[in-house]
């Protein structure tokens, strides 16, 4: 299957005294890969406040299935699998790059509001079909390797 990747590298400062990734680290990973699935499908996110409208995360879970320790490279493998009526939830697999072991897993749903009184709102139409078509084979890679 294609799907959406943004590879990044684990910096020091992100990891705890155990020499493995600080657990808590994942949600700004989530958030990250998330933002530049955002992008890769037309989705900026100063284009969506303009148009009056935010996207706020209302539940992000996670697990962990390896650790990921300083230096390492790992891939965000990110979909869009639900679009309801004012929410949209996304999955994210992250993977030690290039051999593609799993290292942890996050789905992180967003609700749509509107900026003037922060209300949930419906996906507008052009917005719902970008998030469903996704980003498959597109990269992001801010961690320097050749791909």
């Amino acid at each position: 299957m294609s799907v959406f990747r943004y590879l990044f590298r684990v910096r020091y400062g992100e990891c705890d005294a155990q020499n493995v990734v600080f657990n808590a680290r994942y949600a700004d990973y989530a958030d990250l890969a998330a933002t530049e699935f955002l992008r890769a499908i037309g989705m900026d996110y100063r284009d969506v406040l303009a148009r009056g409208l935010d996207n706020q995360v209302v539940k992000l879970t996670l697990e962990w299935q390896a650790p990921a320790r300083f230096d390492d490279v790992l891939s965000a493998e990110v979909c869009c699998d639900q679009v309801g009526n004012s929410s949209y939830r996304l999955a994210i697999t992250f993977r030690r790059w290039p051999e593609l072991t799993p290292v942890s897993r996050a789905e992180a749903v967003y609700v749509m509001v509107t900026i003037d009184n922060w209300q949930k709102t419906p996906v507008p139409d052009d917005i719902r079909a970008a998030l469903l078509e996704g980003a498959a084979g597109k990269l992001a890679n801010h961690a320097g390797v050749t791909v």
